[in-house]
């Protein structure tokens, strides 16, 4: 059976950069209030619109690809980690494969949310150790700005968010001394609406209502709290149950690439595994949380700055909506 392993990294930002005194400007907060709370400092938004989150993946996938040493065409399969899809119907895989030039090339949607890379690495895996595929490309990319509220009811989930890309090929490898390890993911359906998009919804009729948009929950909500209180027991958990079925110890990790939801979660995650603070990457002070993309996009910078190396230990655990979680396991 193949070895899987991620044979290239790219990533992909939007060129506008909004700061917290940005924001500042258009509800009631400031830099500093952002920064005690989140550690953000700045976030990407789209430049105009009609940038979708397909868009922002064709960069990070050719990147990805030039680092791999492959050819876009030498794609075989798409999958596509995203709570923001360009349209609500087809799936933002099939809008990439088309924007790629890789017709016929089966692309799949994921929501998993803030988990989504994980849940695609485990699907990536199994497919590329059973033989059905040899090179994958698996995506998170994400478009948040546009369904923000700026307004002082919504600042609490809108400081929060920013737009990116990131890819990662995923393919087989003989070298013994690389490749994914384990993953663990999770779901609790039970804190779905703690962080949720409740509209527009199928579940309604009609599925979009003026009443609706005057009540704003067409926009993101959050129960902070209740948030921090699971990411900050759930990722501990899982990345200790990663870590004790392989055998390793925390000591042996050359890095940790968490998901880029709120850095005070991830300085308590850490604290709590006991990991060294240098050994924990932290990107979202420039991006904010890009959710399906922050894991791969931390990485892909962990690479490029030469922090990340072949043949490091790697840990990357995650939390997100659904309430959703996990960790994996790889040695790049």
């Amino acid at each position: 059976m193949a070895r899987t392993a991620i044979l290239g990294l790219g990533h992909y930002v939007p060129s506008k950069v909004v700061t917290n005194d940005d924001l500042a400007k258009m509800f009631d907060t400031s830099d500093e209030w952002i920064q005690q709370r989140t550690g953000i400092k700045e976030r990407r938004y789209i430049e105009e619109s009609g940038i979708g989150a397909s868009d922002l993946a064709v960069p990070a996938v050719e990147m990805a690809c030039e680092n791999a040493g492959i050819e876009v065409a030498e794609i075989d399969a798409i999958i596509f980690a995203t709570l923001s899809p360009d349209f609500n119907f087809p799936g933002s895989g099939c809008f990439l494969g088309d924007k790629l030039g890789l017709a016929g090339v089966p692309a799949l949607d994921i929501r998993n949310q803030c988990s989504g890379f994980l849940y695609g690495l485990q699907i990536a895996d199994a497919w590329i150790r059973c033989g059905m595929y040899e090179r994958v490309a698996l995506v998170g990319a994400e478009v948040h700005s546009t369904a923000l509220d700026f307004s002082d009811e919504g600042r609490d989930v809108t400081v929060l968010f920013g737009d990116g890309a990131a890819c990662a090929i995923v393919g087989a490898t003989e070298d013994e001394n690389r490749g994914l390890i384990d993953v663990e993911v999770h779901a609790d359906g039970s804190g779905a609406k703690e962080l949720w998009l409740e509209g527009p919804a199928s579940a309604y009729k009609p599925r979009l209502t003026h009443e609706m948009i005057d009540n704003k929950t067409v926009h993101p909500a959050m129960n902070g709290r209740n948030v921090f209180r699971w990411a900050t027991a759930k990722m501990p958990e899982v990345s200790q149950s990663v870590l004790e079925r392989n055998g390793v110890t925390v000591d042996e990790l050359d890095l940790v690439v968490p998901h880029q939801a709120n850095k005070r979660i991830n300085e308590f995650v850490s604290q709590k595994l006991q990991i060294a603070p240098e050994k924990v990457v932290h990107n979202i002070q420039k991006y904010g949380n890009t959710t399906a993309a922050s894991i791969p996009l931390a990485l892909s910078e962990a690479v490029q700055e030469g922090r990340a190396k072949k043949g490091d230990l790697i840990l990357m655990p995650a939390f997100g909506a659904g309430f959703t979680w996990g960790a994996a396991l790889l040695r790049l």
